[in-house]
């Protein structure tokens, strides 16, 4: 599923990426990459480790020049932005790279500084986001002695603190515990309600559920783009539902349903259906059923996980372009 390129992205664009491919000595780091971002939205740029998110991040930041294609950023190039496009960005980079020696409010107040803030809004800003990632009862210690988790939530500070319209993200939520992750990602979701765009970096695929646009990347390729249900749905190949029935059936007949696009049986009483629509499908299958002497012991959605879905867009893409002659990696080789 191929995203539109920027002949015909609307003017609220944050980010544009229109046929990028960066090479090094030859080798493909990203190849024929095009996305568009709109403001006041989420993207997640999610894949496996050495999949080119990070190298995606530092293109858009102007810290990589592309070898091919367009690159726009706020609607500037990101390797000449102005000063004041540069103040509309937060960055949080994957790698810690604060001040070990400063506490935690003196690498806030630090970074506050350097983008303007003058000392009334400074620490006015750096209680706001101190207390924000849970660090203000830590805002004496230093960086240094900080845990791994703590340390990411400093940066997210650092990124938050001259209250950017744009944030780059790159793995914020590695090395998190889960109850951690979620809290981040309910202060992302904060933010994107306040208007702020955000590209988000992750190799935990299930956070996909989280963004608004997906971009599946893998082997610096993209896969697939657009919201997690239309990815889930380009994976499935529509609604997929599982039926217990009170006696063993043989569920081939309901192939000849219009609205049913493939059935497996699970076993003698359990199959799945893959429909159009599951909200309007089921109960027309119950139905048919029913005219066949079969009754129905329980209806579920059977939604794959985002593991699933990445796989099975991975092997698709993979199978069809080596079928046209073109080799990319493997499902196993990509994850």
């Amino acid at each position: 599923m191929s995203p539109p390129s920027s002949a015909s992205i609307v003017d609220d664009a944050a980010i544009v990426l229109d046929r990028v491919a960066i090479r090094f000595d030859d080798e493909a780091i990203l190849s024929e990459l095009s996305l568009t971002v709109s403001s006041g939205t989420i993207l997640g740029l999610i894949g496996p480790s050495g999949s080119g998110k990070t190298t995606t991040v530092r293109l858009l930041t102007g810290a990589l020049t592309p070898t091919e294609g367009v690159v726009r950023v706020l609607g500037e190039d990101p390797r000449a932005f102005r000063r004041k496009t540069r103040e509309r960005i937060g960055y949080m980079p994957q790698s810690f790279t604060l001040y070990p020696d400063l506490t935690a409010r003196e690498n806030v107040d630090f970074v506050a500084s350097l983008y303007g803030l003058l000392y009334p809004r400074r620490r006015r800003r750096t209680k706001a986001v101190l207390t924000l990632v849970e660090l203000w009862d830590a805002r004496g210690r230093r960086a240094s002695r900080l845990s791994g988790g703590m340390q990411r939530r400093l940066e997210l500070a650092c990124a938050l603190v001259h209250e950017p319209s744009l944030l780059f993200l790159d793995e914020p939520t590695a090395g998190l515990d889960p109850l951690l992750r979620g809290r981040v990602w309910e202060e992302l979701h904060r933010l994107r309600e306040a208007g702020r765009t955000m590209l988000v970096t992750t190799q935990y695929l299930n956070e996909a559920e989280d963004c608004d646009q997906v971009a599946l990347i893998a082997g610096g390729r993209m896969i697939a783009f657009g919201p997690p249900e239309a990815l889930r749905r380009q994976a499935v190949g529509g609604d997929r539902v599982l039926i217990e029935t009170e006696v063993p059936f043989d569920s081939r007949s309901l192939s000849s349903l219009p609205f049913v696009r493939m059935v497996h049986q699970v076993d003698e009483r359990t199959m799945s259906v893959t429909v159009d629509d599951v909200g309007t499908a089921v109960p027309a299958v119950v139905e048919k059923l029913g005219q066949d002497g079969v009754v129905v012991v329980s209806t579920r959605e059977d939604r794959p996980s985002f593991d699933d879905v990445f796989a099975t867009l991975v092997q698709r893409d993979s199978d069809a372009r080596a079928q046209a002659g073109d080799p990319t990696p493997s499902a196993e080789e990509a994850a």
